[in-house]
């Protein structure tokens, strides 16, 4: 049995710039980190005495003969590009709701593929995995989504990550000092909207107007990132807060599925509170905001999201998608 656990991921700035339609004109960038919630993914060979072939267990349970008859769109589509002439058990859990902004559908790929490799007893290694995680989302699955959550999710850690043409990329840690950067965590706040979308739908919305239109709107949110790093470096955590509201004002004039009256709502409630800026992760349209609440703050803020049970602890982690157990 293989169990492989994938990290989800918090992206700061610079979402937008790792679609193909903007790295095939122009350099993106994006400065995220992952975290200590995962998504967890099992995977044995099933004993040839069942009935079935195929048995994956999520929030349904399917028994399968044929790897066509599998519903799972990921799972059919990757089990339908990789060479595997044996019986699969796959199971998957998740610290997390899908569908809410943290990098989940990425992360699941990445894992299924590192559990795959494994499986068949071969080593791959960071920047292979994010490349064919990249290529079955993209080319395979027919996603409408960038490059940065694959990349995030397979090598872990708080990176800055810079997109070239043909899939090519940089990925550089942030030199930021242990006790910085958890004097920095401590000021920010997953807060869940209660709101789950398909981060493809949002995507399909703007996606084709990145390098037109919006274009001037992508080149802020790339200057945001490059901001957020001095930032950081400098530990001047207070103003990177206040730049996450510039960012999220910026996003929302990506499209009118960005955001809406609840989530306005919610965030008003949070600045209310004594944040100083947030916004919305992944593409928009629900799942969790981040919030950075100074210091001084955060009684206030705590009493106000605690009592609605939307609060979520989390702290950032550095291991990436990772083989935890083979038996």
């Amino acid at each position: 049995m293989i169990i492989c656990k994938t990290p989800l991921r918090i992206s700061f700035f610079g979402g937008g710039s790792d679609y193909k339609q903007w790295v095939e004109n122009e350099p993106g960038v994006t400065l995220s980190t992952t975290i200590d919630k995962y998504i967890y993914i099992t995977l044995r060979e099933l004993p040839k005495f069942f009935n079935h072939n195929y048995r994956i267990v999520y929030s349904k349970v399917e028994m399968v003969r044929n790897i066509k008859e599998i519903q799972h769109h990921a799972i059919k589509g990757i089990l339908n590009n990789f060479n595997i002439n044996k019986g699969l058990e796959i199971h998957y859990d998740s610290d997390l709701p899908a569908k809410s902004g943290m990098g989940s559908s990425s992360s699941f790929v990445v894992g299924l593929l590192n559990s795959l490799y494994a499986f068949k007893k071969k080593k791959i290694s960071k920047k292979d995995l994010s490349l064919k995680s990249i290529y079955f989302e993209q080319k395979i699955l027919k996603e409408t989504v960038g490059m940065q959550d694959q990349i995030a999710c397979s090598y872990g850690g708080f990176n800055e990550i810079k997109f070239l043409s043909n899939k090519k990329f940089i990925v550089s840690s942030l030199d930021i000092k242990k006790n910085q950067l958890m004097k920095f965590q401590k000021n920010l706040f997953l807060v869940y909207t209660n709101i789950t979308r398909r981060a493809n739908d949002i995507a399909n919305t703007f996606i084709d107007d990145l390098y037109g239109s919006k274009k001037n709107y992508i080149k802020q949110i790339i200057d945001h990132a490059s901001i957020a790093k001095k930032l950081l470096k400098e530990h001047k955590f207070d103003d990177f807060g206040l730049l996450l509201s510039e960012s999220w004002a910026l996003k929302k004039k990506l499209s009118n599925s960005v955001t809406n009256s609840s989530i306005d709502k919610l965030y008003n409630l949070a600045i209310k509170s004594g944040a100083s800026g947030g916004k919305l992760l992944g593409a928009g349209g629900g799942g969790f905001f981040l919030f950075y609440v100074p210091v001084r703050n955060h009684n206030k803020f705590k009493s106000t999201f605690l009592k609605k049970r939307l609060n979520i602890n989390f702290n950032f982690e550095n291991n990436g998608s990772k083989i935890i157990e083979i038996n």
